[in-house]
């Protein structure tokens, strides 16, 4: 059944998630050795993930975690239970699998960005702030950590002049991006410039009206949404 891992594979490759998934499980583990079981427990995963189907997902990337020799798939295989553990808003669960990367010895700047936004979550915001600092030490230019640096420092008042800087570079690095021009709105709004908070969180709201932050910004900065 070995040709249906490939076949799978391949299908994961084309981005085709979920025939690949169909593909992968119907392969015959009885003949596998470990390390095949190991990668299908991967593609499983990773299938799953993006799929959003967490709950399934966790189950074949903590296999991968436990049993997997290969270093740098096990990396990326806590970076993506941290990230699953995050937007299921399991934050301390993502802590924990990012510090036991981070201890390791791996740096990136994912990871600190993804630390950065669980501490977050749990509103520790000097926690964060100095997460995305660490971010914006290792990439100068990323965008992500430029954004949620920005963004905290205004919210919370912190420093909502280099917030608004922050969220000013972070939305010429990536200009459609509904996210960063809300974050920029709100740090306007935080800042007392409403005229510019209205223009760019509306810009927000035209590109991502579903997303419920931006919708809140927009009903208390503008009185609509």
């Amino acid at each position: 059944m070995a040709g249906n891992l490939e076949e799978g594979k391949r299908l994961f490759r084309m981005k085709r998630w979920d025939l690949a998934l169909r593909e992968l499980l119907q392969v015959g583990v009885e003949k596998f050795s470990e390390e095949e079981n190991t990668e299908l427990a991967y593609y499983l995963g990773l299938c799953y993930t993006k799929l959003a189907r967490y709950d399934d997902a966790l189950l074949y990337l903590e296999q991968v975690v436990t049993g997997g020799r290969d270093v740098l798939r096990v990396y990326q295989c806590r970076m993506m239970l941290a990230y699953i553990y995050v937007i299921t808003k399991r934050s301390k669960l993502a802590e924990f699998e990012l510090q036991r990367l981070r201890n390791s010895g791996f740096e990136s700047v994912q990871l600190y960005t993804t630390l950065a936004y669980a501490a977050w979550s749990q509103k520790n915001f000097k926690g964060a702030v100095e997460l995305y600092e660490k971010a914006l030490d290792l990439d100068e230019t990323n965008t992500t950590a430029m954004n949620g640096l920005g963004y905290i420092l205004a919210d919370a008042g912190m420093d909502p002049i280099r917030g608004l800087r922050l969220c000013r570079r972070a939305v010429d690095g990536k200009p459609q991006n509904p996210a960063y021009l809300d974050s920029l709105g709100w740090a306007y709004f935080k800042n007392g410039e409403i005229l510019e908070a209205r223009t760019w969180i509306r810009r927000a709201f035209e590109i991502a009206p579903q997303e419920k932050t931006i919708r809140e910004h927009m009903k208390t900065v503008t009185g609509e949404g």
